[in-house]
């Protein structure tokens, strides 16, 4: 089974060395908030909460909201406004790709663009 959001952010969090008050405390939020996330008893929060939380500690967003199937607003507004972006997604999408085979792609995108990946 996949580990749980909360579990994960559990995670982060002691990694951070962080309590939860003191997350709760960075983020803006109330600790108990921050206590029923990580326990499961609450959705996730948005993608914007998401990535402030990740900030804090320190860490890539990425996986928490792969974990949450939510994407950054950057990211969504560039795929919403590009045919050609949902055209690529949509296609790749058909395909299954695995995490390898995504990860695959980003390396190869990063040398089309003479980019170290």
């Amino acid at each position: 089974m996949p580990a749980s959001f909360g579990s994960v952010l559990r995670e982060k969090r002691r990694q951070s060395s962080l309590s939860q008050r003191e997350l709760a405390a960075k983020a803006g939020v109330d600790f108990s908030y921050i206590s029923k996330l990580e326990n499961d008893r609450l959705p996730p929060p948005s993608a914007e909460t998401i990535v402030l939380i990740s900030s804090i500690l320190g860490s890539s967003s990425e996986e928490l909201l792969a974990l949450t199937g939510k994407l950054r607003q950057e990211v969504q507004e560039a795929v919403g406004n590009s045919q050609a972006a949902q055209e690529f997604l949509q296609s790749a999408s058909l395909m299954k790709l695995t995490e390898a085979e995504w990860r695959e792609m980003m390396s190869l995108l990063h040398h089309l663009r003479g980019e170290e990946s």
